[in-house]
């Protein structure tokens, strides 16, 4: 801009103040903070149906998982915005960009990194098996014969379906881990195989159901947050996840939900 034209705009930004003090009138407010640029934001999908992990409350997602990704995104100075997107459309909400990451309980697996890039992981956890009290139930090899909800694609699915001697039919899919308990609460079902907390907190707030837990020897699973295939925004990931660590956030969202 010529700097005739800035000498005329600043004398005319000193007249117009001049004249809105001799008039009386108020003077302009200005905002605070208005040097900070805003966020940028960190777009998440979740399935919000997986407490403690990630559900909704008072029209809120919350959960660890929740509150772990916000943490993640203020650490590396962006502002996480979560969505509710069923368990099946997470993967293809990554590929056509309607969200930048995906976290929601979900283990990192050969298989799904054949699709998707994941962070360094976040959770160990492993796969239980939920009873009715008294069933006779005391590992996966009792399962032959009966029928066994799960939720649909997930590691507990895929540890069914490795059973020897289970036959397909008897492997009842549900669309989330809490649809597959509340039918083993009410005889549908006679087993379910899912993530341990999960479970464990499922049991812990519907005790009516009368519901108990079996252990075999599962393999330790770990969590990851999931991106894009050669997205790079994986390794600014990677860096908020180890900030929220080593600041001792991680172990105060940790023992939020899950104790000491």
């Amino acid at each position: 801009m010529p700097k005739k034209w800035l000498i005329c705009l600043a004398g005319a930004l000193v007249l117009s103040l001049a004249l809105a003090g001799c008039g009386g009138g108020k003077q302009p407010e200005v905002p605070t903070g208005g040097n900070e640029p805003p966020k940028v934001a960190l777009k998440v999908g979740t399935e919000a149906a997986y407490a403690p992990f990630e559900y909704e409350e008072n029209g809120q997602i919350t959960g660890f998982d929740a509150d772990l990704i916000r943490a993640v995104a203020q650490a590396i100075g962006m502002e996480a915005q979560l969505t509710h997107v069923e368990w099946d459309g997470l993967f293809p909400a990554l590929d056509v960009g309607t969200v930048d990451v995906v976290i929601s309980a979900m283990t990192i697996t050969d298989e799904r990194l054949l699709e998707v890039d994941f962070s360094d992981p976040y959770f160990e956890a492993r796969q239980i098996i939920a009873v009715k009290q008294g069933a006779a139930i005391t590992g996966m090899k009792d399962l032959v014969g009966k029928k066994v909800g799960v939720q649909s694609n997930t590691t507990g699915h895929y540890a069914v379906e490795k059973l020897p001697g289970m036959k397909d039919k008897d492997i009842i899919k549900f669309p989330t881990t809490p649809d597959a308990l509340y039918n083993l609460g009410s005889g549908a079902v006679a087993a379910v195989v899912a993530d341990e907390p999960v479970v464990l907190n499922f049991i812990k707030h519907n005790p009516e159901m009368k519901l108990a837990t079996v252990t075999d020897e599962f393999e330790k699973e770990y969590y990851g947050i999931a991106l894009k295939k050669g997205n790079p925004l994986v390794q600014k990931i990677n860096e908020g996840l180890a900030k929220v660590v080593e600041s001792g956030e991680y172990d105060r969202i940790y023992n939020k939900y899950f104790g000491k």
